[in-house]
């Protein structure tokens, strides 16, 4: 049993409310997922069902949680002391003989628990899987998966699909992959900040996530049919009462004095007339608001940046690509012309970030194009210790750095991040940033390293739209099977023996 009464969850730095009066209750055979745009609270939310005490240095807390049973937590990342353990010495006090069928369907051989390599060297799918088993091992009676998504390759994708969706135990899980949502939750749990970031909205449905669009925009367009017609209803009623009151003023300027007791009627008349206009004021207060979304807008690229059809891109040859003294791909050959999309995929560790970054290098000195690069760890291009303005203005002039701040507001940011420093943005608004200066810089190619990966499943739609819609060429690694399948005019999978065109993703 997990049950949560009257929840509020406020952060103190940036006195802002979180979650207000949240209640929910988690029945046996809930896989609910957490979704919203980054910065929402959805990690703080699951941290404060997990263990308060690992929020309460930053937030403070109110309303009653009902744990009935064991939890197993899993964060985004690896404390730094699990990273550097042996495997060995992580299962060496479970019962791991009584788990041999959980390890089995995991895909983990029995003889890994005995290996003495650190959790660090494993892939970002096997870390995923070991730290799982790891808490399974435990028996919980209910799981709570923060983005465990991250990292994962395609196949360790479809294999989480299969474990949420058929686990014996209820999940609460946090997710950006549509598709694995689309596939695996039966509840949905949308977080909002609305009103710039004044007011927090859940929203609680139990249904898939395909449904829940559906409902939230059902719901959306009855509520704005409504407020329409109470309003449209409300002006012609004031149309009326005008025309009335009009009337009764002109008949009240008119009348003569020698006639009071048809002046003492139009008093009464005039006293009725301004009673209803006060009564119809009051109705309006109560009338239905039109609905508000959260909307993450990406500024759409100019349509004027285009590559010609027919000029080479990149023509690519590799004998080998390698990281350190390790082969991980040869016989790697790239070819793309004009204003093509190319995505690239394959397994964790099959190199594609490398080859993505030998790309990079290849391009970001070319004077025929301009080239714009989103590596998986922003670090790489952005100056954390800068605010996105200052970041901006070291690039751009006053009025291109103007412009840039009406964007970042249309991206929903606030004031206080725009001019706060770059590091303690999340993740999805540093890509914004990334985007944001993709925009600027007239950029004609793209080389993206996932580049929807910190965005939200209601905020994906917009970005995939944008680099669809986009003029220039695009080569992206992703593991993002709608992106694949929506943006890439060509995907190519990589693995040792070089780059091969896949239809797989077409659907």
């Amino acid at each position: 049993m997990l049950e949560l009464q009257n929840v509020t969850i406020k952060m103190r730095s940036a006195d802002r409310v979180l979650v207000e009066s949240f209640s929910f209750a988690l029945a046996d055979s809930d896989k609910a997922v957490i979704i919203g745009e980054e910065g929402n609270g959805k990690s703080t939310l699951l941290q404060f069902i997990y263990d308060r005490e690992l929020i309460e240095g930053y937030c403070d807390c109110t309303g009653t949680l009902r744990k009935d049973g064991k939890l197993g937590y899993l964060s985004q990342t690896a404390s730094d002391e699990m990273l550097n353990t042996a495997i060995s010495d992580l299962f060496a006090d479970k019962e791991y003989y009584s788990h041999v069928r959980t390890l089995e369907q995991m895909g983990i051989p029995l003889e890994m628990i005995f290996s003495e390599r650190k959790l660090s060297s494993f892939s970002g799918g096997e870390k995923v899987k070991l730290r799982l088993a790891y808490l399974l091992m435990d028996d919980p009676d209910v799981l709570l998966l923060d983005e465990p998504t991250n990292d994962l390759d395609i196949e360790a994708l479809e294999w989480m699909e299969e474990f949420i969706r058929s686990s014996r135990i209820p999940i609460m899980f946090i997710s950006h992959d549509e598709t694995l949502i689309e596939n695996s939750a039966n509840v949905i749990i949308h977080m909002e900040q609305l009103r710039g970031k004044t007011t927090s909205r859940i929203t609680v449905v139990r249904c898939s996530y395909s449904e829940y669009l559906q409902f939230r925009a059902g719901s959306f367009e009855h509520q704005r049919q409504v407020a329409q017609k109470q309003r449209d209803d409300y002006d012609k009623q004031m149309e009326r009462w005008r025309q009335i009151y009009s009337k009764v003023e002109h008949d009240q300027n008119s009348v003569s004095r020698g006639d009071p007791s048809g002046g003492r009627l139009l008093k009464k008349k005039m006293h009725s007339v301004l009673s209803l206009g006060r009564r119809l004021e009051r109705e309006a207060d109560e009338f239905v608001e039109f609905p508000e979304t959260e909307t993450a807008i990406l500024t759409k690229f100019d349509p004027a940046v285009t590559v010609p059809a027919g000029k080479t891109v990149i023509d690519l040859e590799l004998d080998k690509v390698t990281a350190g003294d390790k082969l991980l791909a040869q016989n790697v050959h790239l070819f793309l012309s004009g204003p093509e999309h190319v995505g690239i995929t394959g397994e964790n560790g099959a190199g594609k970030s490398t080859l993505l970054d030998i790309i990079w290098n290849e391009l970001k000195d070319r004077t025929d194009v301009v080239a714009a690069y989103m590596p998986q760890d922003y670090s790489e291009v952005l100056e954390y210790d800068l605010s996105p303005v200052e970041y901006l203005a070291r690039h751009y002039s006053k009025d291109e750095v103007t412009k840039a701040r009406t964007y970042m507001g249309s991206m929903r940011f606030t004031r206080p991040e725009m001019t706060g420093k770059i590091g303690e943005l999340s993740g999805g608004q540093k890509a914004k940033i990334l985007f944001l200066d993709m925009v600027l810089r007239n950029a004609n190619v793209l080389v993206l390293d996932e580049p929807t990966r910190n965005f939200s499943p209601l905020s994906c739609p917009v970005i995939r739209d944008a680099i669809r819609n986009y003029k220039g060429a695009v080569i992206s690694v992703s593991h993002d099977r709608k992106y694949l399948n929506e943006v890439c005019d060509r995907v190519l999978e990589l693995d040792q023996t070089g780059l091969h065109e896949t239809n797989r993703f077409r659907f």
